[in-house]
């Protein structure tokens, strides 16, 4: 498992829990969905995303083994 499919596991989970969260127990858990969408779209015109540097200081792998 290497970063970068780890952020797409975290962002999507994040996703789906505060849509659930809105749902189930109050719709203001949407502004946390809104927050997760607008930290991807910064990642993806900066090139730069916070949870990349969390997991990485984690010891996450850049790139499988794969990828070398």
């Amino acid at each position: 498992m290497n970063v970068e499919k780890m952020v797409h596991i975290v962002a999507g989970s994040f996703i789906l829990a505060s849509l659930a969260l809105a749902h189930f127990v109050n719709p203001n858990w949407l502004w946390f969905t809104a927050f997760v969408g607008a930290n991807l779209l910064q990642s993806g015109i900066t090139g730069w995303c916070l949870m990349n540097q969390i997991l990485k200081k984690m010891g996450l792998p850049e790139q499988s083994a794969q990828q070398s």
